[in-house]
């Protein structure tokens, strides 16, 4: 079937030249690659905070344990420049907080804590001029920050509600820059948009664009979404319907284009999508689908940016939140929430197909950043 499925793979997308390679961190040896991972608390069983992994060359994870504490650190990112770190942390009442963390080495620090301006902060992200959104899921809005010379969030500079068009029940799921980090896309599961939005410097202030949001279909609950190395096509993936939909921008516009299923035709069961990603030679992309239980990938057509399905990797394990391809992409790894494992899985840059490797335990995992 493989073989199949490479010859398919090899007609729709034809020969694709790789990018140059891939700058690792100074802590990495050259036979391993580490990572963050943001967690859920877990009372009694593991000290809540954020964790460090280690990837060695033949696709095992180690625990390398506990770098810093945090309440509730699910969702990571890094400054462009990687010397801050910043976290949500989903407190259990009231608005959540954002919090920054100096990089040195191997080790954070904690800088300053800000509120996210809304209960149930789920996604963080840093644009390249330093500014940081934050998605909060439960309040339904997100927040525009941003971080100084010295790794310090600033005070909140401005907070879009999403019920200010009508929705009454927006959930904010996550952000993502856009446009050298002048625009950004505002994904919410509860209006079943990607809100678009311009960041006015002088007023430090979000802007919506015309027309202000690409509308997916009701009910599909967009979730995440990752853009093709040619910023045209935007793939978002959505929780509620288990699809992935193509946006296409140009001239500063959003337009939808299609939608695929993440689901094995024959699937009769319940499954929410959660992630997505886009190689960075642009020619696979890969969701994650919460019971089903598994990795699909694509082949992505370099005329149209179409996808075809090639295949459906089970993830040994139950619930897969969030995943990240490895510095290199020789490995696809999965963050599996229920079942509280880290999976491996091998990925062939020339098929784009996966292959379980291992598994570790980990303290109720969610987000991994390399």
């Amino acid at each position: 079937m493989r073989y199949l499925i490479l010859f398919l793979t090899l007609a729709a997308v034809g020969a694709c030249s790789r990018p140059g390679g891939v700058s690792e961190s100074p802590s990495n040896s050259p036979s391993e690659e580490t990572f963050l991972l943001g967690t859920y608390d877990d009372p009694g069983v593991h000290e809540p905070g954020i964790y460090r992994f280690a990837l060695v060359a033949d696709g095992t994870v180690t625990n390398r344990g506990r770098v810093v504490e945090a309440e509730n650190p699910s969702f990571l990112a890094y400054s462009t420049d990687r010397s801050v770190l910043v976290s949500v942390e989903q407190v259990q009442q009231g608005d959540g907080r954002v919090v920054s963390f100096a990089v040195a080495g191997d080790s954070l620090s904690v800088r300053n804590r800000q509120t996210s301006g809304g209960n149930g902060p789920c996604h963080v992200n840093v644009g390249p001029q330093g500014y940081v959104m934050v998605a909060n899921y439960n309040g339904g809005n997100a927040e525009l920050l941003r971080i100084d010379g010295r790794g310090n969030l600033s005070e909140p500079l401005d907070l879009q509600d999403h019920r200010q068009r009508g929705a009454e029940t927006p959930h904010a799921h996550s952000s993502y820059f856009l446009n050298g980090g002048t625009e950004v896309l505002s994904v919410d599961l509860g209006t079943d948009e990607v809100w678009h939005y311009r960041i006015d410097t002088a007023r430090e202030a979000l802007i919506p664009m015309t027309p202000p949001a690409a509308k997916m279909k009701d009910g599909a609950g967009p979730r995440h979404l990752s853009v093709h190395p040619n910023g045209r096509w935007i793939y978002v993936i959505n929780e509620l319907n288990s699809t992935v939909t193509q946006l296409e921008r140009r001239d500063g516009k959003l337009t939808v284009r299609d939608s695929w299923s993440t689901l094995p035709d024959d699937f009769a069961g319940e499954s929410f999508c959660a992630d997505v990603h886009v190689s960075t030679d642009g020619r696979f992309l890969y969701g994650s689908n919460r019971g089903h239980n598994s990795i699909v990938a694509y082949a992505i057509d370099q005329a149209t940016g179409a996808l075809t399905t090639l295949e459906h990797e089970p993830v040994a394990g139950d619930w897969p939140r969030n995943f990240a391809l490895s510095p290199r992409e020789d490995f696809l790894l999965v963050a599996n929430q229920r079942s509280k494992n880290i999976t491996t899985l091998r990925r062939d840059a020339d098929t784009g197909l996966l292959d379980y490797v291992s598994s570790v335990s980990a303290p109720v995992p969610v987000c991994i950043l390399f």
